[in-house]
């Protein structure tokens, strides 16, 4: 999707019969799942029976036809299917071939399927996730999904620059696992520096005071102090600049060793205003600071508007509809209205005459055949 976001001609290959299995999770409407239709944006889709002789050489012509090819399947499938780097790069020299998975292609867990929740709770995420007297959490994000994503498109893009350069294609290899890891930054930097572990900071941070979320008269609101110049701001902001002079709380330091008491005064004050009462004063003293959203307040936010973070598309069977737009601003091109993710199989024929120049006939005879659908 990202990709495709930047421009890509993206086909997705699916299985006959259901498809993606995303595409049957609730909550369901005319048969198209509200999961499905918000991460294949922008993609033609194809059904190709991967298994059978025939699917096999068509996704091959496919391949031979793309600068990259993106696979999910666990280790080793894509080789009993002929259809892994060695087998492609055949056909393609230059391909850029991308395999994603759970642990990577080497390894003693390569063969090991995995989820998003596993992999937040393997790959370090949970332990640094939720209050400190309470259970392990997972973040509301799926961030194991996304994060593997998002290596997995700066790693397809670093390939084609290359390829751009020397003419050769390459295999990346992406795991969440390593996602994850790759994403514990200051966590890791703590623990090879000191050998501590931070453990579950609930809102807070391990290493500055006051950082969190405070109670306001009528909902939750931000507070983020970052070195020591903020603190005084904040004292002041919320009525006590006596505050940044107690010795107790003058430096970080300090500050963090009552954390709890500190937060106790900050949201016995926070508590006697509404959150857009305190995003007008925290402004006026540039306290860096947010209220707590819900999806929806961000979506309709006028924030969102602006950058064209919503769009509108027309599905198929949904209609118009709305959906997110592109994260990624490029005032270059600024039309980045996105087509609507493609129905079960939307786009076979288009795709196989377009990319591989087949007949009427030849497409009419491989579905006959259930080689396609």
């Amino acid at each position: 999707m990202l990709l495709a976001d930047l421009g890509a001609e993206v086909v997705k290959v699916e299985r006959p019969g259901d498809g993606d299995e995303t595409r049957r999770l609730e909550p369901v409407r005319e048969g198209e799942s509200h999961y499905f239709v918000s991460v294949n944006r922008n993609k033609r889709g194809v059904v190709v029976d991967l298994k059978r002789p025939a699917g096999r050489d068509l996704a091959l012509a496919l391949a031979r036809a793309s600068d990259v090819l993106i696979e999910n399947f666990r280790p080793g499938v894509t080789a009993r299917l002929d259809l892994d780097y060695e087998a492609v790069r055949v056909v393609n020299p230059g391909i850029v071939y991308c395999s994603i998975s759970a642990f990577g292609q080497s390894g003693p867990l390569s063969q090991r399927s995995a989820f998003d929740i596993a992999m937040q709770a393997m790959g370090g995420g949970m332990s640094v996730t939720g209050e400190p007297d309470g259970p392990p959490l997972r973040s509301g994000l799926p961030m194991a999904d996304l994060g593997t994503g998002l290596f997995a498109a700066i790693g397809i893009l670093a390939a084609v620059v290359e390829k751009q350069r020397t003419g050769r294609g390459q295999l990346v290899d992406v795991a969440m696992f390593d996602a994850m890891a790759g994403l514990l930054t200051q966590h890791a930097g703590r623990y090879f520096m000191t050998g501590e572990l931070a453990g579950r900071p609930g809102n807070g941070h391990p290493a500055v005071a006051p950082y969190g979320t405070y109670p306001a008269a009528d909902g939750d609101i931000v507070i983020a102090n970052l070195g020591e110049t903020f603190w005084p701001k904040i004292a002041r902001a919320i009525g006590r600049p006596e505050l940044a002079e107690d010795e107790r709380f003058r430096t970080n330091a300090g500050r963090l060793r009552l954390r709890a008491e500190l937060d106790a005064l900050i949201g016995a004050e926070t508590r006697r205003r509404t959150v857009a009462e305190w995003e007008a004063i925290f402004e006026t003293h540039d306290v860096p600071h947010a209220p707590v959203l819900d999806v929806g307040q961000v979506l309709e936010h006028p924030q969102a508007r602006a950058r064209g973070l919503v769009t509108e598309v027309v599905h198929t069977a949904l209609g118009r509809m709305r959906t997110t737009g592109r994260a990624i601003n490029l005032p270059a091109h600024p039309d980045a209205r996105p087509a609507a993710a493609p129905m079960l199989g939307e786009h076979t024929d288009e795709v196989l005459r377009e990319l591989l120049g087949a007949t009427r006939e030849q497409i009419a005879a491989w579905r006959a055949d259930g080689v396609v659908a």
